[in-house]
């Protein structure tokens, strides 16, 4: 069979990789400054104007969202996968150096107080992630820091210290060669740091140092077996390993809203809320979901605003209530990898009070969930070639698999920002393999519950290995070839899928038939970014309550596939009838011993 296979022939990415991981053999930390040049060269999408004198204040707004505000004062940055490892090379107290977290990524850090943080890696992804994020951190923090060494600069800086109204923003703005919207923007994503860190930047220049301590494929896979241990044992005395298992890579937020429904009780509070907030983007939201009257629109705006109403004191504590008598179990991530778990028992669940676009067929149907002894295990969805070491580790414990459903943000060559993309075809840029497989979705599962975005269907995917590690060059061959979804999960997912379904590991440059697969496969993905369109990548904004319609749409599509797999595996005739639930979970109790390690 032939396969149009989307080789990038980018030796500028290429050679940056290379020396990225050459300059990570040494035993001790290296200059970031040796990587400006490759990372320059690149010409990166998202570091479009890396070259030019003039800051690049998207590339900037980008990496600010997904460092702590820490790394103003940061020169070194260590990274290891555990505690272990970080002990072994002389730091052995980073579990006790402040937690430190950053608003658009996920990943545990720590930091000493001084100038070190410690980052714990869950694979190599991670590094492929986070290295050209310092790089380019560092680039538009030197061009600023030139910028504001003349006289007149830092006396407007001085003025805008003192009063940062438009007037003030505008003129620091054009001083700095950015738009006020740049500005306005920095200001946003910096927060009350916003002066301080300037000042920093006048005073000198950036030059980051990184270390990495270990990088073994055996140290990953031990960190993975912490995070698994921790999440099995953080649901006792529900034994995962004995149950029917959905797995599901999503995020905290959404499943847990549409199973409790907690947000639709609340309904009242939460727009007295708005109305005394004084949050002018919020309440525009409100103002246009007001007027539309649409179930859809104000039920997803609804959880989109709890968030922010959490704040209240007693609703968190309302909602944890709610949860756990519904069977809903969290698990927080303690040690390494920054993934919270979360599982679900279907036998718990109130029909009467979950969403109702969960409904499939009637409320007397679904009542029949209560005869179900299976799980959802929910995973905050993890960044790159993690998901192939969590799938990995789960599927070695999960006798019973009943379906993987993976639902992320994606970047789109042909839709627009919010839509939801379907694919049967990924090419994994790690295995270099084309996956096949039949997609469970297809766009009538989505659209009834989309009121502004679009869902396209039969799409192929390309998982990449890094966000700024794509061109232009890069994207255009991608698209000639048909692969208009990219992202970075779809990959290493279905390699640990074909490790579940053959007796080998998963092969390297093949084409791969997945449609063997005795499980459910879905994988969903809502737009973010659209690279090839200036002014539409992650860069430059967030997607706000954009987002929360095509994440809602996928989630409850992905619900309502497992409660209707379920349902109909309950009306099997060889399903067993399930036991009452006291001597279910004396008899889970009973079991002795963690199986074969952590």
């Amino acid at each position: 069979m032939d396969r149009t296979v989307p080789k990038t022939g980018s030796e500028e990415i290429e050679l940056y990789i290379r020396t990225i991981y050459s300059l990570l053999r040494s035993s001790h930390a290296v200059q970031l400054d040796a990587l400006v040049e490759a990372h320059l060269t690149m010409n990166s999408s998202l570091h479009v104007n890396a070259r030019h004198p003039i800051p690049d204040a998207s590339a900037l707004f980008y990496a600010i969202l997904r460092l702590p505000p820490c790394i103003a004062d940061i020169k070194v940055v260590v990274m290891g996968q555990t505690d272990l490892v970080f002990a072994e090379h002389g730091y052995s107290d980073v579990d006790s150096w402040e937690y430190v977290t950053a608003p658009g990524r996920r990943r545990r850090t720590t930091y000493d107080g001084d100038h070190t943080l410690a980052a714990y890696i869950a694979s190599r992804s991670d590094i492929d992630d986070l290295i050209p994020i310092l790089v380019a951190y560092q680039i538009e923090w030197n061009k600023l820091h030139e910028l504001l060494q003349s006289v007149s600069v830092q006396a407007l800086l001085a003025a805008y210290s003192a009063d940062a109204s438009l007037a003030r923003t505008t003129e620091l703005a054009r001083a700095l060669d950015m738009q006020p919207d740049d500005l306005s923007r920095l200001q946003e994503a910096w927060g009350q740091h916003m002066i301080p860190t300037l000042h920093k930047i006048t005073r000198a220049p950036k030059r980051f140092a990184i270390r990495l301590l270990a990088g073994t494929y055996i140290n990953y896979q031990r960190a993975t077996s912490i995070w698994w241990h921790n999440a099995r044992h953080g649901v006792r005395p529900v034994r995962i390993e004995q149950r029917p298992v959905y797995f599901v890579s999503s995020n905290v937020h959404a499943i847990p809203n549409l199973l409790t429904g907690f947000a639709l009780r609340e309904e009242d509070d939460i727009f007295a809320f708005i109305e005394r907030a004084g949050d002018p983007g919020l309440k525009a939201e409100y103002d246009y979901v007001r007027v539309r009257e649409e179930l859809n629109n104000k039920n997803n705006f609804l959880y989109y605003a709890l968030r922010r109403y959490a704040v209240t004191p007693g609703v968190d504590a309302r909602r944890e209530a709610e949860e756990a008598e519904l069977g809903l179990m969290r698990v927080p991530s303690l040690h390494g990898f920054d993934i919270e778990a979360q599982v679900v028992d279907l036998s718990k669940l109130d029909v009467d009070r979950m969403d109702p676009r969960l409904i499939c067929g009637d409320t007397d149907t679904m009542r029949q969930l209560a005869r179900s002894n299976a799980l959802i295990v929910n995973i905050d969805y993890p960044l790159g070639m993690a998901a192939y070491h969590l799938l990995a580790k789960v599927s070695q414990y999960v006798s019973q698999m009943r379906g993987i459903y993976v639902i992320g943000k994606a970047a789109t060559l042909n839709a627009r920002v919010g839509d939801v993309m379907i694919a049967n075809v990924v090419y994994d840029e790690h295995s270099q393999n084309s996956y096949l497989f039949g997609n469970c979705f297809n766009a009538s599962d989505l659209l009834p519950y989309l009121t502004r975005s679009s869902v396209l269907d039969n799409q192929k995917v390309v998982t990449v290995r890094g966000t700024f590690l794509q061109n232009a060059q890069y994207m255009d061959v991608f698209y000639r070839e048909g692969y208009s979804v990219v992202e970075m999960e779809s990959g290493p997912y279905l390699s640990a899928v074909y490790e579940m379904v053959r007796a080998q590991r998963h092969p390297v440059d093949e084409i791969v038939n997945l449609y063997i697969a005795p499980f459910d496969i879905g994988f969903l993905h809502y737009a973010s970014d659209n690279p090839r369109h200036e002014g539409k990548t992650l860069g430059s904004g967030r997607l706000s309550y954009l987002g929360a319609e095509p994440t809602y749409a996928a989630a409850i599509a992905t619900l309502r596939r497992i409660f209707t797999m379920e349902l109909a595996r309950l009306c099997e005739p060889n399903c067993p009838p399930p036991a009452d639930k006291n001597t279910r979970l004396a008899a889970e109790d009973a079991v002795g011993g963690d199986g074969a390690g952590p």
